[in-house]
């Protein structure tokens, strides 16, 4: 993804055009994918883990776009809560991020991958923050 790259959205009007900013398509994704259950959290990268520990939230952790002219490719990278299934969770989640990007910007979705690189075996119910496996 280019730096500074905007997606035109719909046709210019009299009114104008609509571009929208990769990291908005981000934000969708990841608040999206956060929703499903079994998604324990999204792995993001150094930067962004740092930044969280800070105090800082980062919306777009764990979402990578490739985009070309006609569609958007989204890698989405996922730590899932044990005992769930991986392939039902992987599918609910291209269904969620694909339905919440489309709907909300008119964009078009082409295939959105999912990568699960790590399992949180530690319940949600004792009240800490998990920490995941590898």
């Amino acid at each position: 993804m280019s730096e500074g790259a905007l997606l035109r959205v719909g046709d210019i009007s009299t009114l104008g055009k609509v571009e929208i900013a990769p990291e908005v398509l981000e934000v969708i994704a990841s608040i999206a994918a956060e929703k499903v259950p079994g998604v324990a959290s999204m792995r993001g990268n150094f930067a962004s883990d740092v930044a969280e520990r800070l105090g800082k939230k980062t919306h777009g952790k764990g979402i990578k776009l490739e985009l070309s002219e006609k569609a958007v490719d989204i890698e989405v990278y996922i730590v899932i809560t044990f005992g769930y299934t991986i392939p039902t969770i992987a599918k609910q989640l291209q269904e969620h991020v694909k339905q919440a990007i489309e709907t909300m910007t008119g964009i078009r979705i082409s295939q959105v991958n999912v990568h699960v690189v790590g399992v949180n075996t530690i319940p949600a119910a004792e009240g800490q923050k998990a920490e995941d496996t590898e």
